[in-house]
């Protein structure tokens, strides 16, 4: 079977599962765990913040920053679309009591002039809280924040006196698409939350990023929803490799959902915009995606349906050349046929 649904279905490598057995461990939740403070300290320093901080999910990351920095009744200004709107369960306002504002954003880009006019200030309207970049942008098909909107959307969050955080699920993915550090894509940003587990391949573990009294006080809201774990130097050992050894394969995630890409949009029925091709996501357009869905598992396909004209196909550096060829003959016989 070829798993293309997600980037997050990659297994342990030896490598990692190797780590794990001979991690060095402790009690995290007294900051005890050596390997844990390891990674840790590692993520901050290649991305340029003071400290870092374990939690087992990017959901749980993203709602900590938000809680940590905003009061409640104020708002979330993102990008239309964002994961932390779509798909995190409503947690800033369930939780946190904080009001998400979605801002226009093509391509998963948001534009500045939305985010000024975002930022309210009177007796009338919610108070601004909290500004959140995606990079790269799930639902926008793995699309790149470009450096200069990042830098102009980061210097609007300072002139508000507003804080800025960037979720970075795939940040290592933007980094690698515009050929630049992992440190620049995070500059400017208060805090960060950067996966461990999608494409650098780790089990588990998102690490949250920002200054020092910002993990502080993050750390309260980790314990709060149930985010303190134990000996998790066997998780960390994991992200250590993922960090050290994963990153370097992302290149070839990408070039090959490209060519997938490619391929796919010769098929009649089928609609890509290239445009969005960018990083390891290929959106497809069809009529019927859940039944086309159902259609490329019989045949050994797993891919995600978005909506019900639309098919995601995620490489991972599990999927091989010829699962990309095995993918396109078995999208060209399910999906339609080569022009």
């Amino acid at each position: 079977m070829i798993d293309l649904r997600s980037d997050t279905v990659t297994v342990p490598t030896l490598a990692m599962r190797k780590a794990m057995a001979e991690a060095e461990v402790g009690d995290d939740v007294y900051g005890e765990d050596p390997t844990v403070n390891q990674l840790q300290e590692a993520v901050a320093k290649i991305t340029g913040f003071d400290e870092g901080l374990l939690m087992p999910s990017g959901t749980m990351a993203n709602l900590s920053a938000l809680a940590t920095h905003a009061d409640r009744g104020t708002e979330v200004i993102l990008p239309e679309k964002a994961h932390a709107y779509e798909n995190e369960l409503g947690g800033m306002a369930a939780f946190a009591g904080l009001i998400p504002r979605p801002i226009k954003a093509p391509l998963g880009v948001p534009e500045l002039e939305a985010a000024e006019q975002a930022i309210r200030r009177s007796t009338h309207h919610a108070p601004p809280g909290v500004i959140l970049i995606e990079n790269t942008h799930n639902a926008a098909g793995g699309t790149v924040v470009p450096i200069s909107v990042q830098q102009k959307m980061t210097a609007l969050a300072k002139r508000e006196g507003l804080p800025i955080h960037l979720d970075g699920a795939r940040a290592f993915n933007a980094a690698t698409a515009l050929n630049i550090n992992i440190k620049e894509v995070c500059a400017g940003f208060d805090s960060a939350s950067i996966c461990l587990s999608k494409g650098l391949g780790a089990p588990i573990g998102t690490i949250l990023l920002g200054k020092s009294e910002f993990i502080s006080r993050a750390h309260r809201y980790r314990k709060i929803l149930g985010g303190g774990m134990r000996q998790s130097g066997v998780v960390a050992a994991a992200g250590l490799i993922a960090i050290n050894q994963s990153t370097e394969l992302l290149t070839h995630d990408h070039k090959r959902a490209r060519y997938l890409g490619e391929r796919l949009a010769r098929i009649n029925g089928v609609d890509i915009d290239l445009a969005t091709v960018q990083t390891n996501m290929v959106f497809v357009t069809v009529p019927q995606a859940q039944e086309a869905s159902n259609k490329l598992r019989d045949e050994g396909i797993k891919v995600s349906v978005m909506a019900n004209d639309c098919l995601r196909f995620v490489t991972h550096h599990q999927v091989t050349d010829d699962d990309i060829l095995t993918t396109i003959e078995v999208a060209q016989k399910i999906l339609g046929s080569k022009t």
